[in-house]
């Protein structure tokens, strides 16, 4: 089969479409002929030596989300048939026309979706999720801010923000895209982000009735945070999920204490196959539904044929998209 590899340490120059072996499904798996993935910035981040796949994911074939069609099964497998179409995360390899998942960590495709739709979901939408909703136990009515809100993860928590009834805050650096967050995906509060240091606390206050955030999905980290603590409402919680603006940060832990505040820091790639399939198993229940009722959707910057890779790392490296590069065999 085909597949992109990684064959040194860089840019978008490094990737390469090769031929490589068929992998084969164990008792618990399906092999998924692979239809669509979608880039990000941890496949960036392989790339430049500096986020490596976790052990048994292969460590030279990037790609964590994919779309696809269920070719075969292995002996234990209940659930699914060759022909059912299947979305999910893996820890990598998905740039590949094959690749293996545990049954229960696959995830079925909504029917009205094609496969470029499907494969822009997992990695934005089960990542907002589990933040917001299973770890930052969001509710109805409190306050959402949400760093990079034009990101590939942030135009996916202001969906499902508004959707379970939040009031959805967001910042960006770029007016046009706040723009379109307001007017497609029906955010509440745009803030731009201007010089630095980011200043955003008098904004929050302004429009929570100088309450603050009850809960912020931090994709940027760095010299947000300290805003970040200065924003929150009195036991506030912060999902630190991205660092985006840098790991460092000074704050004034004083604030943290008095406030009550819970942060949380939560990754997904690394995690193992017992709280992935738990994860799949609840976007199912909670989130598809709102897929099928139209109240959720993927968001896509560009659909690109797998040969053309390169320029859809430089597309993301850009900075310039709104939703999700994907790639299509």
């Amino acid at each position: 089969m085909k597949a992109v590899r990684i064959t040194g340490q860089g840019g978008p120059e490094v990737l390469k479409i090769d031929e490589v072996g068929d992998p084969s499904p164990a008792h618990s798996e399906v092999l998924v002929e692979v239809k669509a993935s979608a880039i990000n910035r941890a496949d960036l981040l392989q790339c430049l030596g500096m986020y490596p796949a976790p052990p048994g994911a292969p460590p030279d074939i990037p790609g964590m989300e994919y779309s696809g069609v269920v070719s075969a099964i292995g002996h234990n497998v209940r659930r699914w048939r060759p022909g059912d179409r299947v979305m999910g995360l893996v820890a990598g390899g998905a740039f590949a026309q094959r690749l293996t998942a545990h049954e229960r960590e696959c995830v079925a495709v909504p029917p009205d979706l094609d496969f470029a739709a499907a494969a822009a979901i997992p990695e934005v939408f089960f990542t907002a999720f589990d933040a917001m909703v299973l770890q930052g136990a969001m509710r109805s009515g409190e306050s959402l801010l949400i760093h990079a809100v034009a990101s590939g993860v942030g135009t996916a928590a202001v969906q499902i923000g508004v959707a379970l009834g939040a009031k959805t805050l967001g910042t960006s650096r770029s007016q046009p895209k706040l723009v379109r967050c307001r007017q497609e995906l029906g955010l509440a509060h745009a803030i731009l982000i201007g010089g630095a240091p980011p200043r955003f606390e008098s904004e929050v206050r302004s429009v929570t009735a100088a309450r603050g955030a009850d809960l912020v999905l931090d994709l940027v980290g760095g010299e947000y945070f300290a805003e970040t603590l200065q924003s929150l409402a009195p036991r506030g919680r912060v999902l630190l999920v991205g660092l985006l603006a840098g790991a460092e940060a000074t704050v004034d832990l004083r604030m943290i204490l008095s406030k009550r505040v819970t942060v949380v820091g939560t990754v997904l790639r690394s995690r193992p196959i017992e709280e992935k399939i738990a994860l799949a198993q609840a976007f199912e229940r909670q989130m598809l539904p709102l897929f099928h009722a139209g109240r959720l959707r993927p968001v896509i910057d560009v659909v690109l044929p797998m040969t053309r890779v390169q320029e859809g790392f430089a597309r993301l490296l850009s900075n310039e998209t709104f939703g999700k590069v994907v790639l299509q065999w």
